[in-house]
């Protein structure tokens, strides 16, 4: 088969290795066969919560299993076509086959992405929260650039983005700010993303022009709903109340409307100032906090822990896990999958699935790519 052909049957066939992996698959479909079974059973809706969550899994299992025989399939039949086209010497219908291959392999890395987001809350909204490193306008300046680029990226999957709270830096950019990210998988994919970033380009604030490096943390957790019950005990809370700002001026108001809350045994702190009622922003702060102390739990769960909670270190040199270079060359890297990218605008226009994609990868595979850092 032509270089081409087999360069496409082979990122297909790395696809589904990967989702027979995530499935376990003989498990998989012994378990998807106990659920049908289950499903026969007249008694099952007796239990209307119950059988709605074996309704989810086994239609999860379901639309994963059948997908990558569908893949398995076309690939083998696609494969025979092109060689048969091949051996008698029909090139146009050997590059039908081809670019079918080419289409196939961009559908298992959709079908395979879709299964990775089969967590706990991966199918929830979720909050994005940007804090500024030490660097002062530099550093501020690039949170506010990152706040862009995860606004950009969440338009273009058609969810909707909230500003919940926001501080604005002293110069120009921002302290910090926190997003609420609405649609399908939002915590999903946006999950991967916490971590430090790092930035080098030439500062536009230097006037002798000089190389900076710059750092800004993103913290990512769910919005969490109702159904999920997580215990806070008031006495264990600090609630401080402050004036609100916004940028350009927007949501500022007069009074202390601005709520924050400090979560005393785990240090956590929660804010949210986008509405003009102290009661509406203490009720989200609260929502908040909720969602933070359930991804503290979840993170406890998750085989990868340790690396995660290694990423909310100091937020500086080590602890980064993507860099983007704008001076002297440009190349966006990230540290932990090595995935590259020469094209920084895009990437800072919201162009982060590749990233995205190959982090959610890792988590199943547990390979650990050594990358040298960027200079």
């Amino acid at each position: 088969m032509r270089a081409e052909a087999q360069a496409h049957a082979d990122r297909i066939t790395e696809s589904l290795a990967l989702l027979r992996r995530f499935l376990d698959w003989d498990r998989a479909l012994r378990r998807l066969d106990e659920l049908n079974a289950r499903v026969e059973d007249p008694t099952l809706w007796n239990d209307a919560k119950a059988a709605q969550e074996v309704m989810r899994e086994r239609r999860r299992l379901d639309e994963a299993i059948s997908a990558t025989r569908a893949i398995e399939q076309e690939l083998n039949d696609t494969a025979e076509l092109i060689e048969l086209a091949e051996a008698e010497g029909d090139e146009a219908l050997a590059d039908e086959g081809t670019a079918n291959l080419a289409a196939l392999a961009e559908r298992a890395e959709g079908d395979k992405v879709k299964a990775l987001l089969s967590g706990e809350a991966d199918g929830n909204d979720t909050y994005l929260e940007i804090n500024a490193g030490a660097g002062g306008t530099e550093s501020n300046d690039w949170a506010e650039m990152l706040q862009r680029m995860y606004t950009r990226w969440a338009e273009r999957h058609g969810y909707k983005v909230e500003l919940i709270d926001y501080h604005a830096g002293e110069q120009a950019g921002i302290k910090s700010a926190t997003l609420l990210l609405k649609g399908d998988n939002a915590y999903g994919y946006a999950k991967t993303e916490s971590g430090v970033h790092r930035l080098v380009r030439i500062s536009p604030f230097d006037s002798n022009a000089r190389r900076q490096t710059s750092f800004a943390s993103v913290w990512v957790y769910p919005v969490i709903d109702d159904s999920i019950d997580i215990e806070i005990n008031d006495s264990e809370l600090r609630i401080d109340t402050y004036r609100a700002s916004g940028a350009g001026g927007q949501h500022i108001n007069t009074t202390d409307s601005a709520v924050r809350i400090t979560h005393l045994p785990t240090g956590i702190v929660v804010a949210c100032q986008n509405q003009r009622s102290q009661h509406k922003n203490r009720a989200e702060a609260y929502n908040q906090l909720r969602a933070r102390l359930y991804e503290h739990e979840l993170r406890k769960r998750e085989e990868e822990a340790n690396a995660v909670n290694a990423t909310k270190t100091d937020i500086g040199w080590g602890h980064q896990i993507r860099s983007y270079v704008l001076q002297p060359y440009q190349l966006v890297k990230d540290l932990r999958t090595g995935v590259t990218s020469t094209a920084p605008s895009d990437v800072l226009d919201g162009a982060l699935d590749p990233f995205m994609a190959a982090a959610l990868s890792q988590r199943v595979t547990g390979e650990k790519v050594v990358v040298e850092d960027v200079d």
